[in-house]
């Protein structure tokens, strides 16, 4: 979840958190060193997150950087008044907060928090939590869905410039324990604050890039039997090397 002026947040495999608006990462701090995670295990906290036009808004300022509720309201098509509130609520319990802006008089400006928030485990969750993450889940997926879609979209006439042609993608599969996917999961996460850097050091034509990361068991099924591991057509390793697609 993702870039510097905007929030990220990571789920770890057994079950943790939401990495960018709601966003798996978290953002370097001042010193470079990575944030500390931080659990969101008060259902009323998911549930201010869970609000559809308050994910909408944490995207907005997670792509596009810093806004006024009027900029949001423009392109949220919502009234001023609507995006204030939210915007209260969201600072409230901490995704967004005041910052200086470009603007005049009163205008006040609002960035999404950086950090490394994450959910509990959903073995640690009740009923009501789990329809609340559910629902967040199905906000967020369908959002990334949307923007990968728009942008598609956007780059497909000819004077599309280098970055009609920054598409990486990658699908695969694994055999891993629990323990393996959690180290995998944390890994990953560290790479991403690898690349995290301040607006100062961010070099020319750099551009905020959306990162995500799914995984998830297979369901359960012959796929799950033990496997000849001595490699060649039906050895585990040459089967991860042909199912792991990248482009």
């Amino acid at each position: 979840m993702v870039h510097d002026q905007g929030r990220s947040e990571g789920r770890a495999p057994d079950g943790a958190a939401e990495a960018d608006p709601a966003i798996g990462s978290g953002h370097a701090g001042a010193d470079g060193a990575a944030p500390v995670p931080e659990e969101l295990n008060d259902l009323r906290v998911l549930k201010a997150l869970a609000q559809p036009r308050r994910q909408q808004m944490l995207q907005h300022l997670t792509v596009h950087g810093p806004a006024t509720s009027a900029t949001l309201a423009r392109a949220l098509g919502l009234n001023t008044g609507a995006t204030s509130y939210h915007l209260r609520e969201l600072a409230r319990y901490g995704f967004v907060e005041e910052t200086d802006g470009t603007g005049h008089g009163r205008e006040r400006w609002w960035r999404a928090v950086p950090g490394d928030q994450r959910f509990p485990p959903r073995s640690r969750q009740n009923a009501e939590t789990r329809l609340v993450m559910d629902e967040l889940n199905h906000l967020s997926y369908a959002a990334d869905l949307e923007l990968f879609e728009q942008l598609q979209r956007e780059s497909g006439d000819a004077d599309a410039d280098e970055w009609a042609d920054a598409y990486p993608y990658s699908r695969g599969t694994m055999r891993l324990t629990v323990a393996e996917l959690r180290e995998f999961f944390e890994e990953y996460i560290a790479l991403l604050n690898r690349y995290k850097r301040a607006d100062a050091d961010t070099p020319p034509g750099a551009r905020t890039v959306l990162t995500r990361f799914l995984a998830f068991p297979a369901p359960s099924g012959p796929a799950d039997a033990p496997s000849d591991t001595s490699g060649g057509p039906s050895g585990t390793p040459d089967d991860n090397r042909r199912e792991t697609e990248t482009s």
